[in-house]
C-alpha cells in the first residue's frame, strides 16, 4: 500500500490552519469572557456585600468585595457544593483539632468564631441547607477561648 501523491498547493493547506486556528483562539477568548462575566454577575455582588456586612458584624476584618465574588461568585462556589455530605463535615472536624498530625491528633473546644465564616457562607449562598449544616455541627463543643 503506497501513499497517494499531494497534488494541493502548499498555500491552500495554510490557509484552512490559519482560519482554523483563528477561530480556535477566539473560541477560547470569548469562553474566558463569557466565564468571568458571568462569575461577576449583579447577583454575586449583592450577596458578597451582604456576606461583608455579616462578618464585619461579627467581628471579623472582612475580604476585599471583589475576591468574595471571585471565589463565592453567585451560587457559594465550594462551600455551598454539599456542605452537609460527609467529606465536607469531616473536612470542617478535621480543622478543629489540636494541630498534630497522625495518632497525636485529637478534638479540642474550639472557638466559637472557628465554624462561624462557614455558618455565615451558607446563611447568604445557600441557605436552604442552613438547618442541616447547624443540625450537623451542634454537638460540637465551642466555647470563646480566644478571649474574645
Amino acid at each position: 500500500m503506497s501513499t497517494p501523491a499531494e497534488h494541493e498547493p502548499k498555500r491552500e493547506r495554510t490557509w484552512i490552519y490559519v482560519v482554523a486556528c483563528v477561530l480556535l483562539a477566539g473560541l477560547a477568548l470569548w469562553g474566558i469572557l463569557a466565564f468571568g462575566a458571568a462569575r461577576n454577575s449583579q447577583q454575586a455582588q449583592e450577596k458578597a456585600e451582604r456576606f461583608i456586612t455579616l462578618l464585619q458584624a461579627a467581628g471579623v476584618n472582612p475580604p476585599d468585595q471583589d475576591q468574595v465574588v471571585r471565589v463565592l461568585g453567585d451560587d457559594g462556589g465550594a462551600a455551598c457544593a454539599n456542605p452537609n455530605a460527609a467529606l465536607s463535615r469531616a473536612t470542617l472536624n478535621s480543622m478543629l483539632t489540636n494541630g498534630a498530625t497522625g495518632p497525636g491528633a485529637r478534638p479540642v473546644i474550639s472557638d466559637k468564631r472557628a465554624i462561624k465564616g462557614q455558618l455565615l457562607i451558607i446563611e447568604v449562598y445557600c441557605p436552604d441547607e442552613l438547618d442541616d449544616f447547624n443540625a450537623s455541627i451542634e454537638d460540637l463543643k465551642t466555647d470563646s477561648v480566644t478571649g474574645s
